[in-house]
């Protein structure tokens, strides 16, 4: 009996030792403890990212939207692309002038990337100083800078200045509307977005219409309105030519060219245009064809909250800027920037991760930027859904830095969707081998005597 005893205690030791051998071989550090008191992460939702401008996304109709007299219309914020009104926004008219906001980006792009220079000289040819409408200041083989050929193309919306400059950057206008349809699918602007010149003007109106693109230049109000949020977020200097409500092409010109833009602040004490003139607004692109009627891309900032407006065929010149008033007066009067999440904030639903192989258990987890949203005035934190995820698990491994991406949370609010990183708020090192495995050996023993608990 005694011998038994004694062989049974050795078995029993036997098994012991030989089961905390298989869990060390098999992995160092098994699930510990703490993991099963801990409240469930919230389940992992498909990953997401800010969406582009033209995903479209609007805020749930008001009962003060505006009536416009227009083909088209769309309201969009400038720093997050939220589209806050849209009427028709999605078909394609004739832009006519607006066109030439792209003429205008890649004018800009050339300098950005040091092709040119502000004070780089520009020479006019015969054929763009023959082509007819808006401008017609510029002579054949007269050259001006780059700087003065852009202030007639953007204060007078000049064709001849236009012209020079697609020549200039595409050797012809037909390349350079090759240029320009390939930039607006760049910029995430529709397939219905297509130029076949840099003016904007129909082909009827071409002298020299571009034999390998078909059609007609159009674009929607929600494209205008995509190319005008990239121009102001790639190239913000365009607002300091387009704010200007009259300059005088050369020093010794008897006249000034008067900008199209009606309602430009600047026209506040112009006896003529004072009537239209918005506070706050400083650009962007008129245009007026038959074909086209009268459009206006604007863009006004009040309050640190800079709205783009697009309307697309009204019917007269005064119209164009009466209903972008309406579209102006709704966002600013509707709507505001507001920030919902401050960077190094603590999320409820993730304020902590499991890390394996460190000296700490866990570490906690922390907003690495805020978030802010286009808002309706006095929406409540509640109309904020929020989701968080954590990293795969074979990231949170020791050892940790701090600001290591370990997370991220997403937060939706009436179609827009905003996503920003978690990050670990702390180190955590890596742990010894020993201290590894006491734990692993304190962890067996305790889910031993766990289990022989909950079978009891």
């Amino acid at each position: 009996m005694r011998f038994l005893r004694f062989t049974k205690k050795k078995v029993a030791l036997v098994l012991g030792i030989s089961l905390i051998a298989q869990s060390l071989l098999l992995h160092i550090q098994p699930t510990y403890a703490a993991d099963e008191k801990k409240p469930a992460a919230s389940p992992s939702p498909a990953a997401v990212t800010t969406p582009a401008p033209n995903a479209g996304t609007t805020p749930a109709p008001a009962l003060n939207e505006p009536q416009v007299a227009a083909k088209s219309a769309i309201i969009m914020e400038a720093s997050t692309g939220a589209v806050l009104f849209q009427m028709n926004a999605d078909e394609a008219f004739p832009p006519a002038s607006m066109a030439k906001m792209m003429t205008e980006y890649l004018a800009m792009e050339s300098i950005k990337e040091g092709k040119f220079k502000w004070d780089s000289p520009v020479t006019a040819t015969k054929n763009a100083a023959d082509v007819i409408g808006s401008g017609q200041l510029i002579a054949e083989n007269e050259t001006l800078t780059f700087k003065d050929m852009f202030n007639a193309m953007s204060i007078y919306s000049a064709n001849d200045a236009s012209v020079a400059f697609a020549e200039l950057l595409g050797g012809t206008e037909e390349n350079f509307a090759k240029m320009m349809n390939d930039k607006a699918k760049q910029l995430g602007m529709s397939d219905k977005a297509h130029f076949i010149s840099a003016t904007g003007l129909s082909r009827a109106d071409l002298k020299n219409p571009p034999a390998s693109i078909e059609g007609e230049t159009k674009m929607t109000a929600r494209d205008a309105a995509i190319l005008a949020y990239n121009i102001l977020k790639d190239h913000k200097e365009i607002l300091e030519f387009t704010k200007i409500p009259s300059l005088k092409l050369r020093a010794t010109d008897k006249s000034p060219m008067i900008n199209w833009n009606w309602m430009l602040e600047g026209n506040s004490t112009n006896t003529n245009f004072k009537k239209y003139a918005y506070a706050g607004l400083d650009g962007l692109k008129t245009g007026s064809t038959d074909d086209a009627g009268y459009c206006f891309t604007g863009t006004a900032e009040r309050n640190g909250m800079r709205m783009i407006t697009v309307v697309m065929g009204t019917k007269t010149e005064p119209e164009r800027f009466n209903e972008t008033r309406k579209l102006m007066d709704y966002a600013f009067n509707n709507f505001e920037i507001k920030p919902f999440l401050n960077a190094k904030q603590t999320i409820d639903s993730l304020k902590s991760v499991n890390i394996k192989k460190g000296v700490q258990l866990e570490v906690p987890l922390v907003t690495k930027t805020g978030l802010t949203f286009v808002a309706r005035k006095g929406a409540k934190d509640t109309e904020f859904k929020v989701t968080t995820e954590s990293v795969e698990e074979s990231k949170l491994v020791a050892p940790i830095t701090k600001g290591d991406k370990l997370g991220k949370v997403k937060v939706n609010y009436n179609g827009q969707e905003k996503t920003v990183d978690l990050i670990a708020d702390g180190d955590v090192e890596k742990g010894s081998w020993i201290r590894l495995l006491f734990r692993s050996i304190k962890n067996f023993f305790s889910d031993m005597f766990n289990g022989i608990k909950g079978g009891s």
